[in-house]
């Protein structure tokens, strides 16, 4: 049985990598990580401009999902800008590669059977539906975290916006650098028009 499984497997990752790499497949399934967790893994990738709420939202929604016993693990963009991403500017290809990192790691957490939230501002829609290709479809959970520019302007610290158009701060999310909200997200909060303890109710 097993050695099915990991015949399978390897025959899946043969089509993603190239050259000399041989890639090595788990023992334990992700359905079988799922099991003793007692959960179904995904991703909930909450996207939107700076100062709609992600952060605020993922930190509840992990906590919540924590108080009814389940495992969930939270990748926020700010912090990974700390660590992971810490060698990467504000560019449109270092914005591509982020997002890359996150999914890929997202994915492994995804194995282990884990709930993953991301909370990432991840502007282009490529690079999240690149991040929804990773997983089959009932594990990919996208959220538009949804705000008009000028709420998410008074909700930031720090005037960022206010130095974004002053030209103090390059390509900065919905002043000089684009954002592209996702076409058909699985789910949209306004929270403009809503408060976090009702958005996640």
């Amino acid at each position: 049985m097993y050695k099915k499984q990991i015949d399978v497997g390897l025959k899946k990752m043969e089509t993603r990598y190239t050259g000399p790499v041989i890639p090595s497949v788990a023992l334990i399934t992700p359905a079988g990580q799922a099991l003793i967790k007692r959960q179904r893994p995904m991703v909930i990738w909450m996207t939107g401009l700076s100062g709609a709420g992600k952060s605020t939202l993922a930190r509840m929604l992990g906590k919540e999902l924590h108080r009814v016993g389940h495992h969930a693990a939270l990748l926020d963009g700010d912090n990974l800008r700390l660590g992971l991403n810490n060698d990467l500017d504000f560019s449109d290809a270092s914005r591509h590669e982020s997002v890359r990192r996150v999914a890929e790691v997202a994915r492994l957490m995804v194995y282990t059977g884990l709930i993953v939230i991301v909370s990432f501002i991840s502007p282009f829609r490529a690079d999240r539906e690149a991040a929804r290709a990773l997983f089959s479809r009932e594990r990919f959970f996208e959220v538009h975290v949804d705000a008009p520019l000028h709420v998410v302007q008074a909700r930031v610290p720090q005037g960022l916006y206010r130095k974004a158009r002053e030209g103090l701060l390059g390509n900065f999310t919905g002043i000089d650098s684009p954002y592209e909200a996702p076409l058909n997200p699985e789910l949209r909060l306004n929270t403009s028009a809503t408060t976090p303890e009702d958005a996640l109710g």
